[in-house]
């Protein structure tokens, strides 16, 4: 075989392949055209009366997930400081990083099962999910846009206008479709199939002596909380964490009320193994660290969870065997098969 024969098996290989993958993709949306509330999940919050998931809309959403026109210089995306692979957080960053590389103050959270959300974003400042993506186009250093800029760049962008007619039924490009068909992406962004899942229900797996303590410890000490099977009650408290340089109060500059100083969202479990840095500064690079903090570095405030004082004592008393324990069973919380799945991925993108 000489090299030009040899050059054109490898690309028609390669062609072969990328329809392959193709065809994959296209058969995974085809049978994720509607939302699933997933076996022993709780009813979500999202109002899908209002905004029912199809496949195009799902696809447009995908799109413009991942459409840099949502920044002023078209550089930044969502999926830009959301990424797959970090379980849709900025993997490595203990704050994010946006336009013109100009930092934020607090690290992105992951992107999962937000159909379940009733607030978002780390002080619950957006109540909406169809709301929520006008924060970060608006914010000077995540996108420095305007709502109104990215709808012009849209209409003015083949083949926008035609995925909106497939959508929504026309093709004037307007807010309201526009953030309806990103939630229809991310409401599908759901995170259950991780060992624990399958643990739950009884598919043939079961937690190692370790995991199974850790569970325990979990249940005991962590769950009030941290609530199955989402692994976050939404609820907004005071961890103890010391305030960082730039004395971020948390949900106070929402709420104005005093109570709230201090205090963030309960973020979920799921997932750990990807999403580090942890806390909304990201001032914990691993889970030993969060642990560490939990055991023996609370810090006693006015506004500190009660649950975090009810020995007498600012913290959770954790021996360096139950911290393994539970460390071996938070893994059982990672979700491989969500990180991975195409149908999320910006390749999907036709």
């Amino acid at each position: 075989m000489n090299k030009l024969q040899w050059w054109l098996l490898t690309c028609f290989g390669a062609f072969l392949l990328a329809c392959s993958k193709s065809e994959k993709i296209k058969e995974q949306v085809v049978a994720f055209a509607g939302f699933q509330q997933p076996a022993g999940f709780p009813s979500p919050a999202y109002k899908f009366a209002n905004n029912k998931v199809t496949r195009e809309g799902f696809e447009l959403g995908r799109k413009l997930f991942y459409e840099p026109r949502f920044s002023r210089n078209n550089t930044i995306s969502c999926g830009s400081c959301h990424l797959q692979t970090s379980a849709f957080t900025h993997h490595g960053h203990d704050i994010s990083h946006g336009i013109d590389d100009r930092l934020g103050s607090r690290n992105s959270p992951p992107i999962m099962n937000l159909a379940w959300n009733t607030t978002f974003m780390w002080d619950g400042g957006v109540f909406d999910l169809d709301l929520q993506p006008v924060a970060p186009i608006t914010n000077f250093v995540e996108m420095d846009e305007t709502v109104g800029n990215v709808l012009a760049k849209l209409r003015n962008t083949p083949p926008y206008p035609a995925l909106f007619k497939k959508a929504f039924g026309s093709d004037n490009i307007t807010t309201a479709d526009m953030m309806k068909a990103l939630s229809q992406f991310m409401v599908m962004l759901v995170s259950d199939q991780s060992k624990y899942d399958s643990v739950m229900r009884k598919q043939g797996v079961s937690f190692t002596p370790d995991e199974q303590q850790g569970y325990a410890i979990f249940q005991q000490k962590c769950s009030t909380c941290h609530q199955e099977p989402l692994f976050t009650d939404q609820s907004f408290r005071n961890n103890g964490i010391t305030p960082g340089p730039n004395n971020d109060e948390g949900r106070y500059p929402i709420t104005l009320n005093p109570a709230d100083k201090y205090k963030f969202k309960v973020p979920s479990l799921r997932n750990l193994a990807y999403t580090a840095p942890y806390m909304h500064d990201g001032r914990f690079y691993t889970l030993q660290g969060v642990l560490t903090h939990y055991n023996s570095e609370v810090t006693e405030m006015p506004t500190l969870d009660p649950l975090l004082k009810a020995n007498g004592k600012p913290g959770i008393s954790l021996t360096t065997n139950e911290q393994q324990q539970l460390l071996a069973f938070l893994n059982t919380l990672n979700d491989q098969h969500f990180i991975k799945d195409e149908r999320f991925s910006q390749e999907a993108i036709q």
